[in-house]
């Protein structure tokens, strides 16, 4: 067990390494492998000394309260990843893109990826509106709402199909939101994000009220999908606990 937790602890701080400086060190929940790493190797640290019934007891309950977590991520995983590849839903009458960082007034890698899938959305569905919304947070010069607004209409959308909301700050607003402008909730609406993202884009969904609501899912950046995967998984798990959806 414990040549398990030092081969697993290792792993994480390795993969914690490659997120610090891939993506910066403040990533959001990239805490969370550095202290899983820390974590696992303590615990086989204390199983393995000699003589000392207290660390051995310790060293099992760590051991078991990270095989619990491990467990109850894996559950969770479990629906995120099944949500990440699904067909595209038939006809729809609007589709929801939501927003994600912009820097300065560039859309983010996520953003971009999100942007894609709008594009190849606007293309296969030319009847449609789409619905940007993204209000403005930190270090963003101007709303995700019109970043999207800007990069789409550079991209041959025209700008009529293009329907701003700018006010939201979080996925649940995005959709409360835009449906109090245009009345999403009522239709047969798909939500664009990122495929980490579509299973619990699609839980929050539906707690507001959307009826008839289906995902189209943005691929990811290979390497950093097992972080966003294990972050959206604890998400799932403590919405579920506070009964968000």
């Amino acid at each position: 067990m414990s040549a398990i937790c030092i081969f697993l602890g290792s792993f994480c701080l390795l993969y914690y390494l490659f997120l610090v400086i891939h993506a910066g060190i403040m990533l959001d929940f990239g805490w969370f492998w550095a202290a899983a790493g820390v974590s696992l190797l303590l615990a086989a640290y204390l199983h393995r000394i000699q003589g000392s019934a207290l660390a051995l007891w310790v060293s099992r309950l760590m051991m078991a309260a990270l095989a619990a977590g491990l467990v109850l991520l894996g559950i969770a995983g479990s629906f995120v990843i099944r949500q990440m590849r699904q067909p595209l839903p038939g006809d729809i009458d609007c589709a929801v893109v939501l927003g994600a960082q912009v820097k300065g007034k560039k859309p983010s890698l996520a953003l971009s990826q999100r942007l894609q899938t709008a594009l190849e959305t606007a293309e296969k569905y030319p009847s449609i509106p789409l619905i940007l919304s993204g209000g403005q947070g930190q270090g963003e010069h101007i709303t995700e709402a019109e970043c999207m607004r800007n990069y789409l209409v550079e991209n041959g959308v025209g700008e009529t199909r293009l329907l701003l909301e700018d006010k939201s700050t979080t996925t649940r607003e995005n959709l409360l939101f835009s449906d109090g402008l245009y009345g999403c909730a009522g239709k047969r609406c798909a939500v664009i994000s990122n495929d980490f993202h579509i299973c619990r884009a699609m839980l929050i969904a539906k707690s507001a009220g959307y009826k008839d609501v289906s995902g189209i899912a943005a691929k990811g950046e290979p390497l950093m999908e097992p972080h966003y995967i294990v972050r959206e998984s604890a998400a799932l798990l403590y919405g579920k606990l506070r009964g968000m959806f």
